[in-house]
Order: C-alpha cells, then sequence, then structure tokens
C-alpha cells in the first residue's frame, strides 16, 4: 500500500469578486503519495496552480484541511510555515527566480546555509554534487544572466533539492524553455524521482505529463479524473503518448 506523505480533505479556495465569491477550488480531497511523480493538468483557469500553492502551505486554503505526514499545516503560523518550506518542500517555478547578484554555485547553496541542522561543508559538498548531477560543472561561478533559461531551471532544480525534500512542487516548470531545454529539465525531474524524489507538478505540457506515475485532471475546482502510469521509459515514449493523448481526450481536455 502506497504511504500517503501530503493529503487535503475537503478544500476550498474563494476570492472576493464583484461583491460575490469565486470559487477556484471546491471541496477537494487528495492525497499525494510517497515515491509517485504526481502531475495535475486541466484548462487554463480550472485551478490547478491555486491547489499547488494552497496544498503547500504558500497560500492560504479559505476552508478544509491539510495534513503532512498525518500533522494538520493549514493553520500553522507563518513561521512554521517557512521552516516546512525549507525543509521538508522544494519549490521550483517556470519563472527561476535566481538571485542575480549572485553565482550559480551561490544561489544553490544558499538555501542549504539556511537550513540550520547543514553544516557548511555538507553545504559545499551537496551543491557541488548537485551541479555535476545538473551538468552546470563548468558554469558554477557563472552569474545567471550569463547561462541560458535551461541552465538557470536547472540550477533552480538543484537549489529546490539541496535539502532533500520529502516532496518537490514544480508550477509549470518548463513552460518558458524551448524544445531542447524541456526535455533536459524534465529528464532531470523524471531522474529525481526514479532515485525517490516524491514530485508533484503543474502543467500544461503534453510532454511533462507523459512522465507522471499519476496523473490528476482538474477541472473547475474539482478532480475528475486520474490515470496511473508505471516508470517512464524512454522507449515506450509513443505508446505512452497515445495512452495519455486518449485519457486527455476522454476529460474533454
Amino acid at each position: 500500500m502506497k504511504e500517503a506523505i501530503l493529503s487535503a480533505k475537503s478544500l476550498c479556495k474563494s476570492y472576493a469578486h464583484n461583491g460575490g465569491q469565486n470559487h477556484i477550488l471546491n471541496h477537494i480531497d487528495l492525497e499525494i503519495y510517497k515515491g509517485d511523480f504526481t502531475v495535475i493538468m486541466g484548462a487554463s483557469g480550472s485551478g490547478k496552480s491555486t491547489l499547488l500553492y494552497t496544498i503547500s502551505g504558500m497560500d492560504r486554503a479559505t476552508a478544509g484541511k491539510v495534513f503532512f505526514k498525518d500533522n494538520e499545516i493549514t493553520k500553522l503560523k507563518e513561521d512554521k510555515l517557512a521552516k516546512l518550506r525549507q525543509g521538508d518542500f522544494g519549490f521550483v517555478f517556470q519563472q527561476m527566480h535566481l538571485v542575480g547578484n549572485l553565482s550559480l554555485f551561490e544561489n544553490i547553496a544558499v538555501t542549504g546555509y539556511l537550513n540550520k541542522n547543514l553544516p557548511s561543508q555538507e553545504v559545499i559538498k551537496r551543491t557541488n554534487t548537485l551541479l555535476e548531477k545538473m551538468g552546470l560543472n563548468d558554469m558554477s561561478k557563472r552569474m545567471p544572466s550569463q547561462v541560458s533559461g535551461g541552465e538557470q531551471q536547472r540550477a533552480a532544480i538543484a537549489r529546490a533539492v539541496i535539502n532533500k525534500p520529502c516532496l518537490l512542487f514544480a508550477d509549470e516548470p518548463t513552460g518558458a524553455l524551448n524544445r531542447k531545454n524541456t526535455t533536459e529539465v524534465l529528464n532531470l525531474l523524471t531522474e529525481l524521482n526514479k532515485e525517490g524524489q516524491s514530485i508533484l507538478m503543474v502543467t500544461h505540457d503534453m510532454r511533462a505529463a507523459l512522465r507522471a506515475t499519476r496523473l490528476l485532471y482538474l477541472e473547475d475546482g474539482r478532480i475528475i479524473g486520474e490515470l496511473n502510469l508505471p516508470t517512464f521509459q524512454l522507449s515506450d515514449e509513443k505508446s505512452r503518448e497515445a495512452q495519455v493523448d486518449a485519457w486527455l481526450s476522454s476529460m474533454e481536455w
């Protein structure tokens, strides 16, 4: 039986709009399992990013509860949530948000230094290991403006996993990349997942969706479909694409 590491119970998110309430998330029940590469898809405006931000504690729910390892995080104060995000959660976004006046090495290492449980030498060791893993060894001293978008995103992924998070959240991580860089980033995320990293990703990109071991479809703030898949293998990409395409068609995507 799979182990649920994050769960939402009757999760709702609403915004005031023109004197009324705009309901973005509508009583969502969801479990995210250890070791899964979970991908959430849906049309624009379906609530994908709102769900990711709310379930990760980056945004406050209007109603409902979120549990991380059976501990409710919905009502945690901001300092406790920040500590959770620094250690147990990692984040990758469409925009890389690298610090412009820091080198790639420094951008990655700074998150490790914020983890008070990590000695400085361990931070340096992990940073160098991740630079090699991401294919950025020769660029460690370069500033973000001196490397490509794909290289920036690889550095952002390294920054997100330096503290070995239990769960990596990714919001459209390939949305600003060309085809070549998209493939490189997806390969890295797939490799991390095969090594045991749990991932929850929001995307509208079919190429990204193919990497999922679990696909969820969101419509009008509700999860209306689920597709479970084996771990991605390049040799099975064509048959996998046909299966996912058929499923998305059944969701009227």
